[in-house]
C-alpha cells in the first residue's frame, strides 16, 4: 500500500488541497455501461465529461490525492476551447485566462519573426489562451463534481491489468491495500510514464531528440503583453532557446533549454535554477525586479507514437498513446482531441448503435493525426533544439541570415497544433458530392463556425449527435424519414436547417442567418447538405441531396440490427 498525500503542495499562487482517498476491502465491478478512466489528467476528465453528455457513466482512477504541480499544460488553441465549450467549460476557464494572438522570435536583440493570429469575424474563441494546467484541473474536477454520471476515487494507484476478451481486471493499490476492479473498458490515460502501456510491453515508434528544457514559474511583474516571446541563442545560454509566457496571478514560465554537459539534477539545483533566471532578466533589462521561483522541472523533446491505440479492451489516449513536443502546443491540445474523438465512437459501442469495430477507426483517425503532429513537430523541434551538428549549422544561419534578410525569417515559424483533418476515416462517404465542393469544409475536416446575428455559434449545436446541416428552408422529405428511422434505432441523429427562415419545418434545430452571409462563409453552391459527426467533423456533404446516402455512409459501422431499421 501507499503512503496517502497528507500535506498539499506549495504554492505561490495556486490553493493546493488534498482531497480524500477510495478504498476498498472488496473487489469492485464497474456496471456494462460503465467506463473505466485511468488517469484524473486533463485528457482523462475530458474524457469522462464528453461520455457524460452522451449519457455514459465512468469511473475514474487516480494515483494522486491532490491536482498535478506547476504550470505544465499552459496553452490552449482554439479548437481545444470549443471542445471546452462542449464539455461546459469554458466560461469559467476564459473568466482566468490570457487570450493571445501573436508570438515573437528574437536574436540579438531583435524581433527576426512575428507570429500573427488573427481572430476572425465567426471564431468563437481566441487562437490561443494561457492558463496553468492545475487551474484547469480545478475546473475539470468542480464539474465532475457536480455530474452524476462520474465517479472519481482519489488516491487509487492501478498496478496491473489482465483482460479477456469481455473485461479488464485491474488492480489496483490504495492507503490502506490493494482491491481488484473489473470493467468492460479501461481507456488508459495515465500519463507519459504510462504504467499500463509499460506493464503491456508496448513501444513506440518516432524519435526521441537530444534537447533537454527547464520548466521555470516565477512569479515576477513584467511589462510584457501576453505573447509568446522565443528567444534564439542568447549571449548568457550560447546555441541554445529560451521561451517566455505570461500566465495569471503574475507568473510567468521561462523554458530554457539545456546544454549537453548539464544533468537535469544540477539544472535543477537551486543556485542554478536562480542564476539562470536571472541572466535571463538581466539580458532582457529587467534584472533589478524582484521574483520568486514557484516550480521546475525538466523535460525532453520527444516525437513518438504507438502504432495502435486499441489493445483489446484497453484503449490509450493522451500522452499514454504519443509523446509530442512543446513546440507548438502539441501536447494537451492533442489529447483533447483524441478524447473528443474517442467519447462518441466509444458511446455508440456502449448505447449498441455502433459495432465493436468503431473503436478501431478512433485508432486509425487518431494515430493518423499523430504522425502528422510528429512531421511538423520534428521540424520546429530540429530548429529549436537541433539534433545534430548539421542541423546547428543550418539553425544558425538561419538566424545570422535572419538579421538582414526577409526570406528566411519565415523558419522560425514554430507550426501551431491545428485540428486534424480525417481525410480518410472510414467514417467519410465514399459515394458522395465531395470531390466537387471545397477544401476547406471536405470530409473529414471540421465544419466551419458561424456566428448567428443572436451571438450563438454553429458549434454549440454540432455536439453529442449525428447533425445533418441542411442549407436552404425546405427539409426534404427522404432526409426526413432516413434520420427518423435512425433515431428510432437509438442512433443519436438531428436535422439542422440554416437559412433566412425563422422556423423550418421538419427541423429539430432552425437557425436564423442572411442567405448572403452564409454563402460566403460555406462557399454554397445549392441546397447543399452535410452531415456532421459528434465531434463536429464532416464525414459527408451533397450538392442535392440523394435517397438513402446518410445510411450509406453510416451503415458500415452501424451494427446490423441498426442498419437494417
Amino acid at each position: 500500500m501507499h503512503q496517502p498525500d497528507i500535506q498539499a503542495r506549495a504554492s505561490l499562487y495556486f490553493p493546493y488541497q488534498v482531497y480524500p482517498y477510495f478504498a476498498s476491502k472488496e473487489a469492485t465491478r464497474a456496471a456494462a455501461d460503465t467506463v473505466t478512466i485511468v488517469g484524473a489528467g486533463p485528457i482523462g476528465m475530458t474524457l469522462a465529461l464528453s461520455l457524460a453528455n452522451m449519457g455514459i457513466k465512468s469511473v475514474i482512477l487516480t494515483a494522486e490525492q491532490q491536482l498535478s504541480a506547476g504550470s505544465r499544460a499552459i496553452v490552449y488553441t482554439k479548437r481545444s476551447m470549443e471542445i471546452m465549450q462542449h464539455i461546459g467549460i469554458a466560461a469559467p476557464l476564459l473568466q482566468k485566462a490570457y487570450p493571445w494572438t501573436a508570438g515573437n522570435s528574437i536574436y540579438k536583440g531583435k524581433v527576426c519573426f512575428r507570429m500573427d493570429a488573427p481572430v476572425g469575424e465567426h471564431d468563437q474563441f481566441y487562437p490561443l489562451n494561457n492558463l496553468q494546467q492545475n487551474y484547469l484541473e480545478e475546473l475539470f474536477v468542480n464539474a465532475i463534481a457536480a455530474n452524476p454520471l462520474i465517479e472519481m476515487r482519489w488516491g487509487n494507484k492501478v498496478v496491473g491489468a489482465l483482460q479477456s476478451d469481455e473485461e479488464v481486471v485491474l488492480t489496483v493499490d490504495t492507503p490502506e491495500g490493494e482491491y481488484q476492479h473489473t470493467s468492460a473498458w479501461v481507456v488508459a490515460a495515465d500519463g507519459g510514464r504510462s504504467p499500463i502501456r509499460e506493464g503491456m510491453g508496448l513501444w513506440m515508434e518516432g524519435d526521441n531528440y537530444e534537447g533537454r528544457f527547464v520548466i521555470a514559474d516565477i512569479r515576477i511583474k513584467l511589462p510584457y503583453p501576453t505573447e509568446r516571446l522565443a528567444y534564439f541563442s542568447p549571449d548568457w545560454n550560447p546555441g541554445n532557446t529560451i521561451l517566455m509566457h505570461r500566465q495569471p496571478d503574475d507568473i510567468w514560465r521561462f523554458d530554457y533549454q539545456l546544454s549537453t554537459d548539464v544533468t537535469p539534477e544540477e539544472a535543477l539545483k537551486p543556485e542554478n535554477l536562480c542564476k539562470a533566471v536571472q541572466d535571463q532578466l538581466d539580458m532582457i533589462g529587467f534584472g533589478d525586479l524582484e521574483w520568486e521561483m514557484d516550480w521546475s522541472t525538466v523535460y525532453s523533446a520527444r516525437a513518438l507514437t504507438l502504432a495502435d491505440y486499441v489493445h483489446g479492451r484497453i484503449i490509450f489516449a493522451g500522452d499514454a498513446a504519443h509523446l509530442l513536443p512543446i513546440f507548438g502546443v502539441r501536447g494537451a491540445n492533442t489529447g483533447f482531441q483524441d478524447a473528443m474523438d474517442l467519447g462518441w465512437k466509444l458511446a455508440g459501442v456502449l448505447q449498441g448503435w455502433a459495432k465493436p469495430e468503431a473503436l478501431q477507426t478512433y485508432s486509425g483517425d487518431r494515430v493518423g493525426a499523430a504522425r502528422e503532429i510528429i512531421g511538423e513537430a520534428g521540424k520546429s523541434t530540429r530548429f529549436m533544439a537541433p539534433p545534430s551538428t548539421g542541423f546547428r549549422l543550418l539553425r544558425n544561419a538561419v538566424l545570422s541570415l535572419s538579421l538582414e534578410h526577409e526570406f528566411v525569417r519565415p523558419l522560425y515559424h514554430w507550426r501551431t497544433s491545428r485540428p486534424h483533418a480525417y481525410t480518410k476515416s472510414a467514417w467519410n462517404s465514399v459515394n458522395d458530392d465531395n470531390a466537387v465542393m471545397p477544401q476547406d469544409s471536405e470530409n473529414g475536416a471540421l465544419l466551419p463556425n458561424f456566428k448567428f446575428a443572436n451571438g450563438s455559434y454553429l458549434n454549440d449545436y454540432l455536439t453529442g449527435k449525428f447533425s445533418v446541416v441542411v442549407f436552404g428552408d425546405q427539409i426534404p422529405a427522404v432526409i426526413s424519414s432516413e434520420v427518423a428511422a435512425l433515431q428510432a434505432a437509438g442512433v443519436p441523429m438531428q436535422i439542422i436547417a440554416v437559412s433566412e427562415s425563422e422556423t423550418v419545418a421538419g427541423a429539430d434545430v432552425s437557425l436564423q442567418a442572411a442567405s448572403a452571409a452564409v454563402q460566403q462563409r460555406f462557399q454554397l453552391q445549392a441546397q447543399e447538405v452535410y452531415l456532421v459527426r459528434p465531434d463536429q467533423h464532416v464525414c459527408g456533404r451533397w450538392l442535392q441531396y440523394r435517397d438513402h446516402a446518410i445510411s450509406a455512409c453510416l451503415n458500415p459501422l452501424l451494427t446490423a440490427a441498426v442498419a437494417a431499421a
